[in-house]
């Protein structure tokens, strides 16, 4: 038994020892405990340090160690249950944004996740526009609700789509601008249409809203406009949540000739467009995709965009584009969830992408990120030939394949072989049409790092046959 272990168990110990001793009784000494529970005497110290911790004890050198004040209440488990009555069914189901499998090891290969490795984040590029932030007189100051007018100005600029900063509302991220348009144009128990597969993290901020989503298919040229015609006669929904560019998790982009068309439905059904736009900065090669936002004088789309993944995890920027009632609604849900996003961060934001650090970052990532989608699609075709990879996505940082067997064993098993891969029946608002798996080609630290991910699978695949 490891050492750590014997601590554990002597805490444990000692808490029971502890719920029937009365505030300020002494505990008995190291060398009872000893030969109490024979342990050696650096178990005897974790564990006594590990209770001060808590609050359980306190020593006294020279005295010994005391029942603490407080002790006796927290040795009583709390009673809860008269809470499942109050919180009544609402519950926020997380199961599409969570790892089934717990949280993997430093050694695992990521196939998995949704952020750049450290090795391809601007680490010194934030850390300058971070530093130059905090020298501002009025960094600690309140934020404008709708965010720092030269950060609005650039989410506009960035778009392409000819919309002004009056137009942007900086949020603290792509999640938390979904939650908010979701919440902004739809109440619990609409529709939501959602493409067939999509993003997870927008399936779970429509449910958390109290919203239903409802699949529409894709295909190689993005979502069937026919279909999205037919599932809002059929649904009554005013919401249509999609990835034109880039989509996450197949890498489609919406074709040319079906832009006009999925404009055209939506407004003929009254309805929102909520774009959302992540891969703005994710190309592998030259410009992204013109948005569906700057085809838009009506008001149908609200956009969505956020740093996060082309900067890093914490970068927790993005902005909300739309124009007319739906952005006041917006601006007024700001206000009340939380007054605004933090000033330093928007300052910082504002430095980093005004700075020429900033548009070589981009290019860079771009080139690699399309290099490692290159490698990762040629492991896979040559070492896993019953997989087949839909297509070389020209952006973001997802390959999508079929598998030749359920997705979620294969999920599974690969962690026993440090690998980390995403199941794709998540991607699904309702049944999966096949076993599907997400490859992340973004997250492992360096490009030989994809084909060992490979090859782990590949071995996982035959020790799983044998």
């Amino acid at each position: 038994m490891s050492d750590g272990s014997t601590s554990v168990e002597l805490v444990n110990s000692l808490r029971g020892l502890i719920a029937g001793l009365a505030a300020g009784d002494r505990l008995p000494s190291s060398r009872e405990l000893i030969q109490r529970f024979h342990v050696g005497p650096g178990t005897v110290s974790r564990a006594i340090a590990v209770l001060a911790a808590e609050g359980a004890v306190v020593t006294r050198p020279g005295s010994g160690t005391f029942v603490a004040q407080r002790a006796r209440l927290d040795a009583r488990v709390a009673n809860t249950a008269w809470q499942t009555v109050a919180l009544t069914d609402r519950t926020v189901d997380v199961r599409s944004v969570t790892d089934v499998f717990g949280t993997p090891s430093e050694s695992t290969l990521m196939l998995d996740g949704g952020y750049l490795h450290r090795s391809l984040q601007p680490v010194r590029a934030l850390n300058a526009a971070l530093t130059r932030a905090g020298r501002g007189p009025d960094v600690w100051d309140r934020a404008p609700t709708a965010g720092l007018t030269g950060l609005r100005a650039a989410f506009a600029a960035f778009t392409g789509a000819g919309v002004s900063g009056s137009d942007v509302l900086v949020t603290g991220g792509g999640q938390s601008a979904l939650s908010m348009a979701f919440r902004a144009i739809a109440g619990p128990g609409d529709p939501v249409l959602v493409e067939s597969p999509t993003y997870p993290g927008a399936l779970a901020a429509a449910r958390a809203a109290g919203l239903r989503p409802v699949p529409v298919p894709l295909d190689d040229e993005g979502v069937l406009p026919d279909l999205l015609a037919e599932a809002f006669a059929m649904t009554g929904a005013r919401l249509f949540y999609c990835q034109p560019a880039f989509h996450n998790p197949t890498g489609t982009v919406l074709a040319a000739s079906r832009r006009a068309q999925v404009l055209d439905v939506a407004r003929a059904a009254g309805a929102f467009v909520v774009e959302d736009d992540f891969g703005r900065h994710l190309g592998h090669a030259g410009a992204p995709p013109r948005p569906l936002l700057a085809d838009d004088r009506d008001g149908t789309v609200v956009y969505v965009t956020s740093l996060t993944k082309p900067g890093a995890p914490s970068l927790r920027i993005g902005a909300l584009i739309a124009r007319g009632p739906v952005m006041e609604r917006m601006r007024a849900i700001r206000r009340v969830d939380d007054f605004f996003v933090a000033r330093p961060l928007q300052e910082a934001a504002l430095e980093l992408v005004t700075s020429p650090a900033w548009e070589r970052h981009v290019r860079t990532l771009g080139t690699a990120l399309g290099e490692r989608a290159v490698a990762l699609a040629a492991a896979v075709a040559r070492d896993l030939p019953s997989w087949t990879v839909t297509r070389v996505p020209a952006g973001g940082l997802h390959l999508w394949a079929r598998a030749p067997s359920s997705a979620v064993r294969i999920a599974g098993a690969a962690r026993r072989y440090g690998v980390a891969v995403s199941a794709g029946d998540r991607y699904f608002a309702a049944e999966a049409p096949g076993d599907y798996v997400r490859l992340t080609f973004g997250a492992t630290a360096a490009l030989p790092d994809l084909a060992e991910a490979v090859r782990r699978l590949v071995r996982c695949q035959d020790g799983d046959a044998d």
